[in-house]
């Protein structure tokens, strides 16, 4: 994210003023690449790996220790035990010992908040899976499996100029809806099944996700219901996005409509999550936890995430609906545009 870096191994230093930026000889070329194109990250220092990455990340924190007592923040959250345990000895043993702080979220705080590029790739990702999942509707059709479909749904996300899938692409039938995140199975669409589609697919190194419940031949009475209430939901959610609103207020707004349908306890997973180089990310969209959320944190211009109820009920199915959300400064802007009309095919 601060670099532009799109290999898969390598470390960055920041200080004031530096950015240090360790890798090994396989990304010597790609960084060199990335350097003289228009995603330049302005005054990079490329350190080029020798022995091992944490060697060399040690001899390089060394050398910015210039007196003792001076601090190195690392990503806890990516830190292993071991890792952090020899990484401390080894810089202990330098002449100014580095101390090692735990830090938590810096990047992602920052990368929260989309700039005009991310946001117009976010846009163009948004507009391509909404063709995706017109194409996948024309999948769905009584006797294909969850696993045919599937495969057809994540042919049409590389058809449609994404780099790759975003997540395992979900298609649960049946009473497989009721599970959140079902895998495909060899079950055999029938009759008067729905069917929870939800998929996605990196465009320009962001994510992007979506999901339709959609019936197989007429929807029964019962799946016109909770498909109603579920769409309600997710309606009345996106109408509470601006500006300063708290995201466990939009979470509230779903959970409200589906309890005034009387299927409260039918929702048991957040609202929504944050998208970006990571298909789950800031913000996260949730109930507040009484014991760990004690400050509202709220919504802001350039952030973009999902909005997706869903009631699941055991042994018979569930219904979710999902579209992608960028707050910007004129408010929501819908970035998937798909019916969400329960559609019979």
């Amino acid at each position: 994210y601060t670099t532009n870096f799109n290999g898969s191994s390598a470390i960055v230093v920041l200080t004031m003023d530096r950015l240090l930026f360790i890798t090994d000889f396989r990304y010597l070329e790609t960084v060199e690449t990335s350097q003289a194109s228009a995603a330049a990250c302005p005054a990079l220092e490329l350190r080029v790996v020798d022995g091992s990455y944490d060697a060399t990340l040690a001899r390089v924190l060394a050398e910015l220790s210039a007196e003792p007592g001076q601090l190195a923040g690392f990503e806890a959250a990516h830190m292993s035990v071991s890792r952090h345990g020899w990484l401390a000895t080894a810089l202990g043993a330098a002449a100014s010992a580095m101390t090692l702080r735990a830090t938590e979220g810096i990047v992602e705080r920052a990368r929260s908040i989309k700039d005009a590029y991310e946001l117009e790739a976010l846009r163009e990702g948004g507009r391509r899976l909404s063709d995706v999942a017109r194409a996948a509707f024309g999948e769905v059709r009584v006797g294909r499996t969850e696993r045919e479909v599937a495969l057809a749904i994540d042919w049409h996300i590389r058809r449609g100029g994404f780099e790759r899938i975003a997540f395992e692409t979900i298609v649960a039938s049946g009473p497989n809806g009721a599970l959140p995140h079902a895998r495909p199975t060899e079950r055999k669409f029938i009759e008067s099944d729905l069917v929870v589609l939800d998929f996605g697919g990196v465009y320009d190194s962001y994510c992007v996700d979506l999901t339709r419940t959609v019936a197989v031949g007429a929807a029964s009475h019962r799946a016109r219901e909770v498909h109603d209430a579920v769409r309600r939901a997710h309606d009345r959610a996106i109408a509470s996005v601006r500006a300063g609103q708290s995201r466990f207020a939009v979470d509230e707004a779903a959970r409200a409509a589906l309890g005034e349908a009387g299927m409260a306890e039918a929702f048991g997973h957040g609202t929504g999550h944050g998208l970006g180089l990571e298909v789950h990310e800031d913000p996260r969209i949730v109930r507040r936890r009484p014991d760990a959320d004690l400050r509202d944190e709220h919504l802001a211009p350039g952030m973009v995430f999902t909005i997706e109820p869903g009631a699941y009920f055991p042994g018979w199915g569930g219904v979710r609906i999902e579209d992608d959300v960028a707050l910007t400064d004129r408010g929501a802007e819908l970035l998937t545009d798909v019916t969400t009309e329960l559609l019979e095919l």
